[in-house]
């Protein structure tokens, strides 16, 4: 189920295993929680920091929080940010297209959470932003991650043959774009 609300914080998507709302003062302790995992690291760009601190979660919420509309939004799951989901809107000739990125902590794998989330979320910034694209990139060895975006409605696009260093090795990443006409 998919609801919208306009919620204290502003645009809230309620969905059956989560809610997609706007990151807000307090969230920090639940965000560093469940961010400090080498695993969820693993799967993440290197500006995602491990190990990941409260100071990391205080700047994060700094830097996003009063958005409007938001592009980054937590995913609460029975009161606690467990994960986010955001867009990078991107500029100059590619200003009609954003990627998107997700995570979520490790103990709410395999729910089905993200499965409902980035379908939700790739909704909502069609109807929200001025775009045409949204596009994410996998890392090869994230396979779960390649699922959900196919499940979503994403289309393999190209493997980027060993166009990432991660973790001391050059790997793979698979780009997927949602095009709307």
């Amino acid at each position: 189920m998919t609801r919208v609300e306009a919620g204290s914080s502003g645009m809230e998507i309620v969905l059956s295993r989560c809610r997609l709302r706007p990151f807000r003062d307090g969230d920090q302790a639940s965000i560093a929680r469940y961010a400090n995992n080498r695993r969820v690291w693993l799967n993440l760009r290197d500006g995602f920091p491990h190990p990941y601190t409260r100071a990391d979660a205080d700047a994060w919420v700094r830097r996003v929080a009063g958005q409007d509309p938001p592009t980054q939004c937590g995913i609460e799951v029975e009161g606690d940010v467990v994960g986010g989901i955001g867009l990078t809107p991107q500029e100059d000739v590619h200003r009609r297209s954003a990627e998107i990125g997700y995570w979520l902590g490790e103990p709410f794998w395999g729910r089905g959470i993200m499965s409902e989330a980035v379908p939700a979320f790739t909704e909502y910034a069609f109807a929200t932003f001025d775009v045409c694209r949204l596009y994410a990139t996998v890392f090869e060895w994230n396979p779960a991650s390649a699922r959900i975006l196919e499940k979503a409605g994403y289309v393999l696009e190209a493997r980027m043959r060993k166009s990432v260093i991660k973790d001391g090795q050059t790997i793979d990443q698979l780009l997927f774009a949602y095009v709307r006409e």
